[in-house]
């Protein structure tokens, strides 16, 4: 059930806290085992804020859109007293002494803390088989990757493992997951929610948002995570709307448009007539649909790889085994030290971004690459700034395929890169963005997503096409775990 379904039980005393709760933990050790979706489960510490939520509650305390929800919550942003790991053994034993800001503001919601959820380690691929805990299975066939870096937390609100869940999108790591599990995905505008807490991977990229099972409890959550900070100087300074009065059942006369630069070759043909079809239904009620050309976008993947390892080997300098985090305990020499603490402690995928970051920045190559990738990544903000001014929406798929097998990208980066060509463009130009399921594919039974761009603080546009995509399409399938 969703969380509005279920806060509307809580409201009418049909349901308790702990037997919602008692429902997601039976859920949780029935497939846990298969889909190893959290790194750390609260089972415990689940049914006690259960009975703590009941009994306020009880004594007539104000029940919350998020109250006695069980949610799931990416590794990488902190709890405190909770270990808190990235997915990295650098990490594995690091006990946060504060919490992030989002999860402030789920605690004055009293929402039930499910778990630290899986992800690629330091939120570093598309798959999540980059994890020193172990990959993620997706819940439609666990064979199959349910993307990445989010993966963990797509997949437990996929398979039931919990109501909702949040995770982080730096390249699409909440989209494109979202699309491969079948659930609905949400990246702001970058600044709305606070990343105080969040541990950085890229700082001008990355943005917390919600996993949840349809566009009504995406826009409950918007509601409770999004707001100004002073702890982050890149928040933004304005008043939070009411996310879910943007959910109308009408887009008559509104434009929308469909980049050719997101329906290239590398999309399959089942991805791109899936997605197709929900546009010739946006058309049946009034939307106005057109193919636009946003011509820099071309050089999206380009640009976000050379940015994003350049930010990463930054932040990821402070892991150097002195103040907290996996030490060698062998090493004679500072120099060995640090060596040997990071060579044990990142996995390949996060040292290949490392050091191509490094490159990037270091004296004689900082121009030719970092640079120039900026100067380009203003050309692609330009593209997008132009078409708003005639469009309210983008639409493209999500993800250029459904969900791959385990292994069949690992040993290949660039295939691997380009599973998020079409979610990148949208991290560069700090835009809004969510992925809504609009079918299955006919031979696989997989989930394909769509993608609905806004511009900048119009997440309205974005959560009103998608309410109504949502509506049309009528898109009911479970996953076949269930």
């Amino acid at each position: 059930m969703t969380a509005h379904e279920l806060h509307n039980m809580l409201v009418k005393k049909e349901i308790s806290c702990a037997d919602i709760a008692e429902s997601v933990l039976s859920r949780i050790n029935r497939v846990e085992s298969k889909t190893n979706s959290y790194i750390r489960v609260e089972k415990e510490k689940m049914m006690e804020e259960a009975a703590a939520v009941d009994e306020y509650i009880g004594r007539g305390g104000r029940i919350g859109d998020f109250t006695g929800i069980p949610i799931a919550v990416k590794d990488n942003i902190c709890t405190k007293d909770i270990i808190t790991t990235c997915a990295s053994r650098i990490l594995k034993n690091y006990i946060p002494i504060y919490d992030a800001t989002v999860i402030k503001k789920l605690k004055e919601q009293r929402y039930i803390l499910t778990g630290k959820a899986n992800m690629d380690e330091f939120a570093m691929g598309s798959s999540n088989e980059n994890s020193y805990f172990g990959n993620v299975s997706n819940p439609w066939d666990t064979e199959r990757v349910p993307g990445g870096s989010s993966g963990g937390p797509a997949a437990s609100a996929a398979a039931g493992e919990a109501v909702c869940s949040i995770g982080s999108d730096t390249g699409g790591s909440i989209r494109q997951p979202a699309s491969l599990c079948g659930v609905v995905g949400f990246k702001p505008t970058y600044g709305a929610v606070s990343r105080y807490g969040l541990i950085a991977f890229a700082s001008s990229l990355d943005q917390i948002g919600p996993l949840t099972r349809d566009v009504e409890d995406c826009a409950g959550l918007l509601n409770v995570i999004c707001g100004h900070d002073e702890n982050d100087s890149t928040s933004i300074n304005r008043k939070n709307p009411d996310f879910k009065s943007f959910l109308k059942d009408d887009v008559r006369n509104m434009r929308i448009g469909v980049p050719a630069e997101l329906m290239v070759k590398e999309i399959d043909a089942e991805v791109k007539s899936t997605v197709n079809a929900a546009l010739l239904k946006l058309e049946e009620l009034g939307a106005k649909v057109e193919e636009i050309s946003l011509p820099n976008l071309k050089y999206a993947l380009s640009v976000y790889y050379i940015i994003a390892p350049s930010e990463a080997s930054s932040n990821l300098s402070r892991f150097d085994g002195v103040r907290y985090g996996h030490r060698n305990k062998e090493a004679k020499t500072l120099r060995e030290m640090y060596k040997k603490s990071r060579s044990e402690g990142f996995g390949d995928e996060v040292k290949r971004r490392i050091m191509i970051g490094t490159y990037c920045l270091s004296a004689g190559y900082y121009d030719a690459y970092y640079e120039k990738a900026q100067k380009v990544r203003t050309l692609i903000i330009d593209d997008f700034r132009k078409a708003f001014k005639k469009y309210d929406v983008l639409i493209s798929p999500t993800s250029p395929t459904t969900a791959f097998k385990a292994g069949e990208k690992l040993d290949d980066p660039l295939t691997m890169y380009l599973s998020d060509i079409c979610t990148i463009p949208v991290n560069l130009a700090g835009l809004p963005a969510v992925s809504i399921p609009v079918g299955l594919s006919p031979e696989g039974s997989l989930p394909i997503g769509l993608q609905v761009i806004g511009d900048i603080l119009r997440e309205d546009n974005v959560l009103k096409a998608a309410y109504n995509i949502e509506r049309a399409v009528g898109f009911d399938k479970k996953p076949n775990i269930l």
